[in-house]
């Protein structure tokens, strides 16, 4: 269980001066697990909302995989993913919406959750917006590496490992970068209201100050989307609105909200 909230040090976040800082507790190494547990519970609850947002998480990348695979336009890979990371939020806070209301004792529905991707609008595409530039960014500098691959070589693995290498480590700082921008942006947005810098700045801090167990839950996501990936994205169906709601549940947990949690 996490620790009460208490007054934490300063730092480089806290400080920047571009925005408030919402304050954050100390998270236990495994308190992902817990997350988890809760979100399996609401997604018993509300099967229904779940299986439809999953099935949308699960028809995107089959799309995608679908147009590649019939049209050998390789290119399309681009756009597609530029759609997603634009309508990624929007699905997201849908799932996070659903999680909240069972915190009210509401019963939640899926046009009230529908009606929740509007909440914050504006910050909403601007925090789309960020994560496809981030994207753009990282596909460039893949583009870069490809590049520098000579011709005239083999392509064996003898002679491809250090560009897989290269690879693989710039991938895994964009990840990284990513998550730690991105952890709880989603949920501050739709619960607070507030503007996508103090968003931003806020899950930065919550990553940084708990550094052991967000690379748990980190872990517990790629390890996600490995399953979904070796299932052919079927398993996203249950996985991806599992992943919002343990989401919600980690920022409720995480996030000083000013009231007290309870669990049923």
């Amino acid at each position: 269980m996490s620790q009460k909230f208490e007054e934490m040090s300063d730092n480089a976040i806290t400080q920047s001066g571009i925005a408030r800082v919402i304050p954050c507790r100390e998270l236990d190494v495994f308190d992902s697990f817990k997350w988890i547990s809760l979100a399996i519970n609401d997604f018993m609850k509300a099967k229904t909302i779940s299986l439809v947002y999953g099935l949308i998480f699960t028809l995107l990348p089959l799309f995608i995989f679908y147009l590649v695979a019939t049209t050998s336009w390789y290119l399309v890979i681009f756009p597609a993913m530029v759609c997603f990371m634009l309508i990624g939020p929007y699905l997201a806070a849908g799932l996070y919406d659903v999680s909240w209301q069972f915190e009210k004792n509401h019963k939640p529905s899926l046009r009230h959750s529908l009606k929740a991707m509007s909440r914050n609008a504006v910050n909403e595409w601007g925090f789309g917006i960020m994560l496809m530039i981030l994207m753009i960014f990282w596909l460039r500098v893949a583009s870069i590496i490809h590049a520098l691959y000579p011709s005239y070589l083999d392509p064996n693995l003898s002679n491809l490992w250090p560009f897989l290498a290269i690879g693989t480590v710039v991938g895994i700082f964009f990840t990284t970068l990513v998550f730690f921008l991105s952890a709880f942006t989603q949920p501050i947005l739709l619960e607070r209201r507030v503007d996508l810098a103090t968003a931003v700045l806020t899950s930065m801090n919550a990553v940084w100050r708990n550094k052991l167990p967000m690379f748990v839950w980190a872990c517990v996501i790629a390890l996600s989307v490995l399953i979904g990936f070796m299932t052919f994205f079927v398993a996203f169906l249950v996985l991806m609105p599992i992943i919002g709601y343990a989401t919600w549940h980690g920022y409720i947990d995480t996030i000083d909200i000013k009231r007290e949690r309870t669990y049923e």
